[in-house]
């Protein structure tokens, strides 16, 4: 397993199949790479599956165990179980989706060694769903879950982006989550330096501090520094109206007693702005659908191409290793006012291609 300068060994590869989605997140960076997203048909410069399936035969070689294909909307290729099929045997499959595309496709993902899967979503209400999707396919994703517990991939993660928009509904989603026990609940911080709309941003230690409060037990990970809230359901839905507003407010605390009864769920937050710890404990790096490898989800400047061959493969995965920087703490330093700002030593690092652009 390879080991960059600052002692973390890359164990897991997170790989972008496509940058074409059928729905259009107010909050999304693409993986960080801004707005790069065409026509919905197929582009040329999306990998072939023989060209992914090469990339992680040659990760598999330098002891990686984990991969998560991502997108866009990876279930946009047709050819999506073929390449889960051809991942090499020693690697866990997951896959990270919108969840509209699973009602029919589970159970052939599942037969071709998909192992867990991520559904996005940050809403349980039609309305507030579509607002923030930009679809209507509420009741299609509310499917896709249903398909892939039914296809065996229980527990399915929902992922929930936490910022003013949604931070009222994280109670009824914890809730939701509590009262069914095939599912759980992933709370992604906001990164207003990849998404734009800072003031979209919220304090999210008041999440932290909310659920520390509702939690029966509290699980510290390893993996990138996280918590983990095991959770019992409230019958009292007034109890999470009045908590809605406070999760975002800028003053007042957050404090609800834990009700105890029998249903139970996990939620954890992932929460990279600003914690050093988060990036110091981060074991992978990113391959975008266009065949460049990334170090930090938050960088565009050292982007290494991967080539055609295994052989630039393997050098390109070693040079990523060896060029990787904590983003926080490290590549981004911060100032005796709080702010961030670039760390000098590495303004003059060079990848293979120009960064891409973010959108405003």
């Amino acid at each position: 397993m390879l080991e960059d300068d600052f002692g973390r060994e890359v164990s897991g590869v997170r790989v972008s199949l496509t940058d074409r989605c059928n729905f259009d997140c107010v909050y999304c960076h693409n993986e960080g790479l801004g707005d790069t997203r065409g026509p919905m048909e197929a582009q040329d410069d999306e990998l072939s599956a023989d060209t992914i399936v090469a990339f992680l035969e040659v990760a598999a070689e330098f002891g990686v165990d984990s991969v998560k294909f991502t997108g866009g909307e990876p279930m946009l290729r047709e050819d999506l179980e073929e390449i889960v099929r051809r991942a090499p045997d020693e690697m866990e499959v997951s896959m990270t989706t919108n969840g509209t595309f699973l009602p029919g496709r589970a159970p052939d993902l599942v037969d071709a060694g998909l192992e867990r899967v991520n559904v996005s979503q940050d809403a349980l209400d039609s309305e507030a769903f579509a607002e923030l999707t930009q679809s209507g396919a509420y009741d299609r994703v509310l499917e896709g879950v249903e398909a892939a517990l039914d296809a065996g991939l229980e527990p399915v993660k929902l992922n929930m982006v936490v910022f003013e928009p949604t931070a009222g509904y994280v109670p009824k989603m914890v809730d939701h989550v509590a009262e069914n026990p095939g599912l759980q609940l992933q709370l992604i911080e906001y990164m207003p330096e990849l998404a734009g709309h800072p003031e979209w941003a919220i304090d999210i230690d008041r999440v932290h501090d909310w659920l520390e409060d509702r939690a029966d037990t509290v699980e510290h990970r390893e993996m990138h520094d996280r918590k983990r809230y095991w959770i019992h359901s409230s019958d009292a839905a007034a109890e999470s109206n009045g908590t809605a507003t406070s999760l975002a407010a800028s003053d007042g605390g957050i404090r609800t007693e834990p009700v105890n009864n029998q249903n139970s769920g996990m939620v954890e937050i992932v929460d990279p702005v600003g914690n050093e710890n988060f990036c110091a404990n981060c074991h992978r790096v990113r391959l975008t659908h266009d065949g460049y490898l990334k170090g930090c989800l938050n960088r565009n400047d050292d982007l290494r191409d991967i080539g055609t061959t295994k052989e630039s493969m393997r050098a390109a995965f070693r040079e990523t290793v060896d060029t990787r920087v904590p983003y926080y703490g490290e590549y981004m330093v911060e100032t005796e006012d709080g702010e961030w700002e670039i760390n000098e030593e590495y303004i003059d690092t060079d990848g293979d291609r120009a960064p891409y652009e973010y959108s405003e």
